[in-house]
């Protein structure tokens, strides 16, 4: 049996291909840290700096374009239930404003701004629906406390 120089130039190209699949999103809470204590901001909203990591480029929402590696935060306190939101939201914050690493936290609508917390993170596309992983939206969580 004889291979032909086209499969073999067919089989190579399938591999080099599969071979360059992107990888699955990510996302992490880089601060804070798990179990940290943290001071409520002085503002109104007892803003806290939340910084996430993720291998997508981060832009305000509608402004991805045809980029399919790129998206949005959608940050919730207390992700278990609503008390949290901002008021008439889903959330109590996102990035899609400014885009980038930072999204701020806000304490102030909490009923209990001071105490423990889960801060919980999702990766949306341009159009704010969840980034999916094996079905699953891709999310990252930290527990803290507040002071």
């Amino acid at each position: 049996m004889r291979i032909r120089p086209a499969f073999l130039f067919a089989a190579a190209l399938w591999v080099c291909a599969a071979s360059a699949q992107e990888p699955a999103a990510t996302l992490q809470i880089a601060w804070p840290p798990e179990g940290a204590v943290i001071p409520l901001g002085g503002d109104a909203e007892r803003s806290v700096g939340v910084v996430v990591q993720s291998n997508f480029k981060l832009l305000p929402a509608g402004q991805c374009g045809s980029d399919t590696r790129c998206g949005h935060i959608h940050m919730k306190i207390d992700p278990e239930g609503d008390s949290c939101n901002l008021p008439g939201r889903p959330y109590n914050s996102m990035n899609s404003d400014f885009g980038g690493d930072l999204i701020k936290a806000r304490f102030g609508p909490c009923p209990s701004p001071v105490g423990s917390h889960v801060v919980g993170v999702l990766l949306a596309d341009d159009h704010h629906k969840p980034i999916l992983v094996n079905g699953k939206p891709v999310t990252a969580l930290v527990k803290v406390s507040t002071r």
